[in-house]
């Protein structure tokens, strides 16, 4: 293989130590490659001897492998090096020679596919997405969390034969609040529980009075005092990190705005897709760039002509997640391209492919407003109708009815 890469290092990282292997020309003028390899910890101080060996050393790239959460603290310290270019490596795209396994020859091995470019660096955002992402993602667990805890209630309510779910939207809402107070203060009277209620909820007081208070007794208040305590918790820290997720994308407020002109993208949605892809990209060729490093496209597995599989590789579940979230909501919105996208696929495919299908659209359709800046242009629930060909539809449609059996003869109609 040839050499493109005269000086290049290659690291292996754990959680204590890391391994450091350098390529090089020999010297005294023989077309050789020798290697160095030292060993660091992976405490601050000693990242910073590594970095100083690195530049010291001349090296023009740098790549790790991405190994669990333990290479994020390298990064960190290598990516503000202007000296050479960092590459993150994904571990299945770098198979290590078999047999005599150790950490010196992987990182030399590493440092080999290096110094050869045979290897791309994965897509790592700068520090104002990074931050932004980590936030979002912890945002999205505690939203879980709370919806969790809310199924929790339910559970105890039904075992404890309050039927307060069969009556009410939300047994967290204000009247529903009102009535499992007073249950766990003791009140037992249906009539009194039933006079809580609020608003609209008072036109099913006659329901209220058969929901409550069913077997409800001290040890069910116990627990329900606990779940809506710590539904109230998670309640506060879901509302400080929305203060924090509109501090961190006020450099990006640009972006979110255009991406919530498309259909099914809500707030949260263009705030989660900016943090997971960012706002530049140029970090992606195309679209279907985007779509194959986010594991969104079909896959491709083809051998002696035949196409053996069209699973899609794995790629970011975050990003995964909340375009099928937005797919399902597109899919819904009434007089959209996505509703009829939807629909036509699911007829032939099933709802799952589809929605996965109208998922992979919305990632497309998001590289270019984020590429062009421009808002999105809704092409109407009959764009398709601009785009079949009348000669094929006839045709189609004649042979759909043969097979049923039917003799069809044209005629077309008079001017």
């Amino acid at each position: 293989m040839d050499v493109l890469v005269d000086r290049c290092a290659a690291l292996d990282v754990h959680k204590d130590q890391l391994t450091a292997c350098v390529r090089r020309w020999k010297a005294g003028g023989r077309r050789e490659r020798e290697s160095e390899t030292r060993t660091f910890s992976t405490m601050l101080a000693s990242l910073r001897v590594l970095r100083a060996w690195l530049v010291s050393e001349g090296v023009s790239v740098v790549g790790m492998e991405a190994t669990g959460v333990y290479w994020k603290p390298v990064w960190y310290e290598l990516e503000d090096a202007e000296a050479f270019e960092l590459k993150l490596l994904n571990p299945t795209h770098v198979k290590a020679v078999s047999g005599r396994k150790t950490d010196v020859r992987d990182a030399q091995w590493l440092a080999k596919l290096i110094e050869c470019d045979m290897v791309d660096g994965s897509f790592v955002p700068p520090r104002a997405v990074r931050e932004l992402r980590d936030v979002t993602r912890y945002r999205r667990r505690v939203v879980e969390s709370g919806a969790r805890e809310r199924q929790r209630l339910q559970k105890l309510l039904e075992d404890a034969q309050v039927k307060l779910d069969s009556v009410v939207d939300d047994v967290t809402g204000v009247s529903a609040r009102l009535i499992l107070n007073a249950l766990c203060d003791g009140e037992r009277d249906p009539e009194m529980l039933a006079d809580l209620a609020k608003a609209k909820l008072r036109r099913k007081i006659p329901q209220l009075r058969e929901a409550v208070p069913g077997r409800f007794n001290d040890h069910h208040a116990v627990l329900v005092r606990e779940l809506l305590a710590h539904i109230d918790y998670l309640a506060g820290v879901e509302s400080r990190l929305d203060a924090r997720v509109d501090e961190l994308i006020a450099p990006f407020a640009a972006a979110r705005e255009l991406l919530m002109t498309m259909p099914g993208v809500a707030r949260r949605t263009a705030e989660n897709v900016i943090a997971e892809i960012g706002v530049d990209m140029g970090q992606f060729p195309t679209a279907q760039h985007l779509a194959s490093w986010a594991g969104m496209c079909p896959g491709n597995d083809e051998s002696a002509g035949k196409r053996r599989s069209g699973k899609t590789r794995k790629g970011d579940p975050w990003l995964q997640s909340t375009l099928v979230e937005a797919a399902w909501a597109a899919a819904r919105t009434r007089g959209t391209s996505m509703q009829t996208r939807f629909w036509r696929l699911a007829k032939r495919r099933g709802q799952k492919k589809a929605i996965y299908a109208v998922a992979h659209h919305l990632l497309i359709i998001m590289w270019w407003i984020l590429h062009d800046h421009v808002p999105y242009s809704e092409m109407g629930d009959d764009y398709l109708q601009h785009r079949i060909d009348p000669v094929r539809r006839q045709k189609q449609l004649i042979r759909q009815l043969e097979q049923l059996g039917v003799t069809v003869t044209i005629q077309h109609a008079a001017a």
